[in-house]
């Protein structure tokens, strides 16, 4: 584990301003590296892949070699913590994850949670490799969905939907999804604990379908849930910094900032900077959240934003991140030029 010290990322966290700003990008692992691709053919199929400790440790890594970065990520997927309680998941090329839905209250209780997280060690030690392949002043982040984002698959079988199923849930099974919700803060909590056990560094909590919610439904659904699971990560003694992302939080994002007693928050492309500035506390960390197609395009136009963006957030806790993961089409002298803009604080 780094001394914090040493770690512009961590110091961030701990609410420290750094020059130059720690940077890492989400998915920055993946797609748009040859190397991946190398090595995701090897394995049968995508849950394959992440269930082996040496690809994904190497996927995790990759990155690091090619870029830089101040943190690591590590490689997973959100949806293990379903293939853990006992849900089919599987990856079809093209549509993305399908999942086997839940219907009843017995679709619950398939797994004991402590099979789940057992049956989750690969990942631990995943992380284990990866800890000990970075180098001191690198940080190791890990994760998982936050329980309305994993919930949601759960019950509507795949993402990319309206989401009417699942927010009707709220209003004609509010019991069985309040049950569900309950069962992924206690298993998420439990899988979080595990991966800093193993070393992870930093934890984030990936809410990724947070937008479109009423506000009172945003309460219950996301705000409740991702503060029930940091306090519940703090009640087992996980004391690293977490990140929470609330994706499409808008309007919504200074009751989370207020009440999810995160150390940093993720924050998507449609928050425009003065926004953040009035809604996130002084000293909670920033992190986005340049717009991943604008790191395609590239050109004067996502050079003029980064400047923008470092501008924005001078003076405050801030890491620079992307507002979405990093596209596959996306070019690779593109985020190395973000990477040295950054690095040299323009």
């Amino acid at each position: 584990m780094p001394d914090p010290t040493s770690s512009r990322f961590l110091n961030v966290l701990a609410g420290t301003p750094s020059t130059p700003v720690p940077i890492w990008m989400m998915r920055q692992a993946g797609r748009h590296l040859p190397e991946y691709l190398e090595l995701r053919a090897q394995a049968k199929d995508f849950l394959d892949f992440c269930y082996s400790p040496s690809m994904a440790a190497e996927a995790t890594l990759q990155p690091i070699r090619r870029y830089d970065m101040d943190a690591a990520i590590l490689f997973a997927d959100i949806l293990l913590i379903l293939d853990a309680i006992g849900l089919d998941v599987r990856f079809e090329k093209g549509v993305g994850p399908i999942v086997e839905t839940v219907d009843s209250e017995s679709d619950l209780h398939r797994a004991p949670i402590e099979k789940a997280v057992q049956r989750l060690s690969p990942v631990y030690e995943t992380v284990d490799r990866v800890r000990t392949g970075l180098s001191e002043d690198k940080a190791l982040i890990g994760f998982c969905g936050a329980p309305w984002t994993v919930a949601l698959y759960a019950i509507e079988g795949r993402g990319g939907t309206d989401k009417s199923t699942a927010r009707s849930w709220a209003y004609t099974k509010p019991d069985l999804l309040k049950k569900l919700l309950a069962l992924l803060v206690e298993a998420s909590a439990q899988y979080l604990h595990e991966q800093v056990k193993a070393g992870a560094d930093a934890l984030m909590i990936f809410e990724s379908w947070a937008e479109g919610l009423p506000s009172d439904l945003f309460q219950t659904l996301v705000i409740d849930p991702n503060a029930a699971l940091v306090a519940r990560l703090r009640a087992l003694g996980v004391n690293v910094p977490i990140i929470g992302f609330p994706r499409g939080a808008a309007t919504m994002l200074e009751a989370y900032t207020r009440q999810v007693p995160v150390n940093g928050v993720g924050l998507d492309t449609s928050i425009d900077p003065q926004h953040a500035l009035q809604a996130v506390p002084k000293t909670m960390a920033v992190q986005g959240h340049l717009d991943p197609l604008l790191l395609i395009a590239g050109g004067e136009a996502m050079d003029a934003r980064v400047r923008e963006l470092l501008e924005a957030y001078k003076g405050r806790p801030h890491i620079f991140n992307l507002g979405h993961g990093v596209r596959p089409e996306t070019p690779i002298p593109h985020v190395e030029r973000v990477v040295e803009l950054v690095r040299a604080g323009v």
